[in-house]
């Protein structure tokens, strides 16, 4: 195009936009490889940019943790699954446009939500995760559906041209990143579940199942001496 443009007009000046703009779509859409952190219970971030918000919120759930990473036109914009898992929910939500740093975007912007149910060394991990349009960004790209398997810092989809990205964990997730800080997607740990804090409640029926297997092994001494 740029040369084309030279040839027609004679003067390589009337080349340099198409030049400028080549360079930046180029850079708009580059795909870094990342290292992705081993570890159980690590929450990488879905997206690069920077944290603007940590914030606990009242969920229809319960108390959750919110980090809001804003991502400007010159961060990569590839997204990735923050943790390993099933998609259990994956929902699209039409919506305003708000300028991404604008905190009504959250809830009012058009966005994807998606729902990762932990597995592997992230069981017992629920994980919310927003792809959320901003004041340019007009279209968002997500490339699974619900029942889909994900890897931790996995490509999962993309925002084009400036957007916002929402990570809702557990409360009590322990934060490793404070506002400001800026994150690569896929590489940075956003927060860490402790192990003790990952732990899955037994089932009423495996309770149930558990009793009566200790019943059947108690033998007769032990039920005569709990009925006296």
């Amino acid at each position: 195009m740029a040369a084309v443009l030279a040839w027609l007009t004679g003067n390589w000046a009337w080349s340099l936009p198409a030049i400028l703009l080549a360079i930046f779509f180029l850079q708009f859409f580059r795909d870094p490889e990342r290292a992705i952190p081993a570890g159980i219970g690590l929450v990488v971030s879905p997206g690069d940019g920077k944290v603007t918000e940590t914030a606990l919120i009242e969920t229809p759930e319960g108390e959750r943790l919110r980090i809001s990473i804003f991502l400007s036109v010159f961060n990569v914009h590839v997204n990735r699954a923050p943790i390993s898992g099933i998609l259990s929910r994956v929902d699209y939500k039409k919506g305003k446009y708000l300028n991404a740093m604008n905190p009504d975007s959250a809830d009012q912007n058009e966005q994807n939500v998606v729902t990762v149910k932990g597995r592997g060394k992230d069981e017992g991990i629920e994980v919310v995760f927003k792809q959320i349009a901003g004041l340019l960004a007009r279209r968002i790209v997500f490339n699974f559906k619900a029942g889909d398997t994900v890897e931790r810092g996995q490509r999962v989809g993309l925002i084009k041209f400036g957007s916002r990205v929402d990570v809702i964990l557990p409360a009590d997730a322990v934060l490793r990143v404070k506002v400001g800080d800026k994150v690569n997607g896929g590489a940075t740990v956003l927060a860490e579940m402790l192990e003790s804090a990952m732990a899955v409640p037994t089932k009423r029926s495996d309770r149930s199942a558990s009793a009566s297997a200790d019943l059947d092994t108690a033998g007769p001494d032990r039920l005569e001496n709990e009925g006296a």
